[in-house]
């Protein structure tokens, strides 16, 4: 009998299971993604699919990667979101199975002795030990759709993680390279500072020897006091990109300490951008877009579902007495099961309401899955295009760099030969200065834009996320 009650059972989920489930199955939607970017990108091999930073061989990024992926709090809490999200999956999953619960109860009763009653007053004891089940048939695979879109909510989730991981990574890289060019900067400004102040002693000797004018020592005075004003400014700047390394690292900022180098910049790595539909499967925003879709397409279904009935089997077995010393005798057995249905006839139109709604939100979701699509073709062509633009900009700011200090050296022999006046030394120091600046502004700018580029192109990363696909689409 026990046999013949799990064969059945298994035959009838087995039934269950292999009817189609009402709505329409996931696919995701078309596109219009280009051919080819405007700029050629450049052939390499493929980016590493987690530490990306890694192509800057720069073992000082790598250490405070490491250190933010291990204590940053808006990754600690996107990591959370994950687990709640395939918690709720769990959740959902859990409405394939019957509910099995264990009943006992103990009652005592009287009756009175004041009403109408045909039967002498009484006392009595009742024990009671059952084992109650309710099971949902899932005929029209609501619990299915349900657990689909929990799935897909899961998947969702943990792109969001990667994606989070990646504007992670992408800022610790950022703001380091942009600290890093400021510790150039600085050091440019630094010796700007102690070059002006030697100007500044060699003017006011000249001075007091009859060579230099009040003006010549007023203007020295003037550039000195200006560069020095330009190193605290640079000084102030990185302090607040320390701090927010810090926070990055997920350290309290007085305590967090980055010692300047005096080194030079990493070269920019050459990054390989592939095909423009290759960002469908690289980007974590992307997969989390079309993951979101998919729980909408996977509602629609939930939503057609609550037109048709829903049967339920519920069942009991256990034990009843009024001396506990019976109660499990055979006796004192007791079971029912039966199914029960539920058709809905007029809910006032909830149902179609809530369908028109899940429509809508899948439409909805549609054009964002799009529109992120665009949005990331932009991003990739906009770094792409910055990449060779600055490249060329940076190799005109070196013959600049190299024409300024020629013009320099000119001006400080013109100036010792009492050619000139000292304030022409002064415009060609300051011309140097700025154009060195500018070359090391545009060095640290083409490796925030390398950061940038890694980072439109999902940051090698490639998701897992399987969404459920079908050429057919069931309609209601």
């Amino acid at each position: 009998m026990k046999s013949f009650l799990l064969l059945t059972a298994s035959s009838l989920a087995w039934t269950v299971a292999s009817i189609a489930a009402i709505g329409p199955d996931y696919q995701r939607p078309d596109v219009a993604a280009p051919l080819a970017w405007k700029t050629a990108a450049t052939p390499a091999d493929a980016l590493p699919r987690d530490d990306w930073w890694t192509l800057f061989g720069d073992p000082s990024l790598n250490d405070l990667e490491a250190r933010a992926l291990a204590a940053n709090q808006n990754l600690a809490a996107a990591a959370a979101r994950v687990e709640q999200a395939r918690a709720a999956a769990g959740l959902a999953r859990s409405s394939y199975f019957p509910s099995i619960g264990l009943r006992p109860s103990l009652d005592r009763s009287r009756t009175s002795e004041t009403t109408d009653n045909r039967f002498p007053v009484a006392e009595s004891t009742t024990y009671r030990g059952a084992l109650d089940a309710t099971w949902e048939l899932d005929l029209f695979g609501r619990v299915r759709r349900l657990h689909e879109s929990a799935r897909a909510d899961a998947s969702a989730s943990a792109a969001d993680f990667e994606n989070v991981r990646l504007a992670l990574t992408a800022e610790v890289a950022a703001n380091y390279f942009s600290l890093r060019g400021l510790d150039r900067e600085l050091a440019l400004v630094t010796d700007g500072v102690a070059l002006r102040r030697k100007a500044l002693e060699l003017v006011a000797s000249r001075r007091a020897g009859g060579a230099a004018t009040d003006f010549d020592v007023a203007r020295a005075e003037t550039e000195l006091a200006s560069t020095e004003a330009e190193n605290l400014a640079l000084t102030n700047r990185r302090a607040a990109l320390q701090n927010a390394l810090a926070v990055l690292l997920g350290a309290p900022a007085p305590d967090f300490q980055l010692s300047a180098l005096d080194s030079p910049l990493s070269v920019p790595p050459s990054v390989p951008a592939g095909l423009p539909s290759d960002l469908l499967e690289r980007r974590p925003d992307i997969a989390a877009a079309e993951a979101t879709l998919a729980a909408a397409n996977a509602r629609i279904g939930v939503a057609k579902a609550a037109f048709f009935p829903a049967i339920s089997l519920t069942g009991s077995f256990g034990y009843a007495s009024g001396d506990v010393d019976r109660l499990f005798n055979a006796d004192s057995k007791l079971w029912s099961v039966g199914p029960s249905l539920y058709l809905p006839i007029f809910q006032g139109g909830r149902n179609r309401a809530n369908l028109a709604r899940s429509r809508a939100a899948y439409e909805e979701s549609v054009a964002l899955f799009r529109q992120r699509v665009l949005v990331a073709f932009r991003e990739t062509q906009d770094t792409l295009t910055a990449t060779q633009l600055l490249a060329d900009q940076a190799a005109a700011q070196e013959r600049a760099v190299a024409a300024a200090r020629r013009a320099r050296e000119l001006a400080q022999t013109r100036y010792d030969a009492g050619y000139v006046a000292y304030f022409e030394v002064l415009d060609a120091q300051r011309t140097l200065l700025a154009a060195e600046r500018a070359a090391t502004q545009l060095h640290a700018q083409r490796l925030l834009n390398s950061v940038g580029l890694i980072k439109a192109l999902g940051g090698g990363w490639s998701h897992p996320v399987a969404v459920a696909s079908a050429d057919r689409k069931a309609d209601f």
